[in-house]
């Protein structure tokens, strides 16, 4: 029978039982949630584009050995902290609103288009970024600058 030990209240700090070897790069990890990340995905994904691309680029050719791309990853990893710690020292206000928004509606774009539309004039007025969603129809509005969705917090 096991017994649940909680790990704050230990007297020991914990101890990863299986550190990486000495040749991976140091990163700390990102420390968001869900909400932050899916509020600053698609400024992720513009921002970081080179390191995704060749991180994709090395999952690939290892055919599913996931040591062969850890310094890729912490690369991708750096480029996001960097990003999200320049959200929050110059959108800081607008980014909350927005993932607290998305928080409290179960992570839904629709219900926080206008959190949504100060965040992405906040970052093309301060960072030079924009929001483009890969894949939409060329020659249509964006979905999150529909003047007047479909979808909306309240069905008509």
């Amino acid at each position: 029978m096991s017994t649940f030990h909680d790990s704050a209240s230990g007297s020991q700090p914990y101890k990863d039982p299986t550190p990486l070897p000495d040749n991976i790069p140091k990163v700390q990890e990102l420390g968001a949630t869900s909400a932050p990340l899916k509020s600053a995905a698609f400024f992720i994904g513009a921002y970081c584009k080179e390191y995704n691309e060749d991180f994709m680029l090395c999952k690939n050719e290892s055919r599913g050995d996931p040591a062969h791309c850890l310094k890729e990853g912490r690369r991708v990893t750096r480029c996001a902290t960097d990003l999200i710690t320049k959200m929050r020292e110059n959108c800081l206000e607008k980014f909350d609103a927005h993932w607290n928004c998305l928080e409290l509606n179960n992570q839904e774009y629709f219900a926080c288009r206008k959190p949504e539309r100060a965040l992405n004039k906040c970052m093309f007025d301060k960072l030079g970024l924009t929001k483009t969603i890969p894949g939409s129809p060329q020659g249509k509005t964006p979905i999150h600058e529909v003047a007047s969705p479909v979808y909306t917090t309240v069905q008509r």
